[in-house]
């Protein structure tokens, strides 16, 4: 009955227009408040001790130096040169998106960085050269994984 009760709560708050992550959150507190003898203190201490992760605090890092590495132009290099090398191919330009996504992700380590900074100049190439906009989005962020497998 507690669980129907909940995710009743949680569809109700939705359909009202709230934002997701708000729902969710007003949701548990509901949940911690009324149905559970947890106390508020304890979950304040998790979420704190939550961001004490050498794993999440690395990762606005990751996206700051793909920012760097996007601004000095270093992406607009790599472009150029996977671009020389297998842009003559037939779908060359896909091709030279995941050659630049894959050494970007072997530089920075990040594969949100390497989405970042290879989908924000490849996109407007690939549409212009006539490429549908979901296969570009597709080859981008699938080739943006590759900074997890470098």
């Amino acid at each position: 009955m507690s669980a129907a009760l909940i995710f009743g709560l949680l569809f109700a708050l939705m359909l009202t227009g709230m934002p997701i992550s708000i729902s969710l959150g007003l949701t548990v507190l509901t949940f911690l408040f009324t149905m559970t003898e947890v106390p508020i203190e304890s979950v304040g201490l998790k979420l704190f001790s939550g961001l004490d992760n050498f794993g999440i605090m690395a990762i606005p890092f990751f996206i700051l130096a793909g920012t760097f590495l996007t601004r000095g132009g270093v992406a607009r290099r790599m472009i150029a040169f996977t671009t020389s090398l297998v842009g003559h191919l037939p779908g060359g330009l896909g091709l030279a998106g995941v050659a630049a996504c894959a050494m970007f992700a072997a530089i920075s380590g990040s594969s949100v960085a390497t989405v970042v900074a290879i989908g924000s100049i490849m996109m407007p190439a690939m549409v212009e050269y006539g490429y549908p906009r979901r296969f570009g989005v597709g080859v981008i962020s699938t080739s943006g994984a590759l900074g997890i497998l470098v």
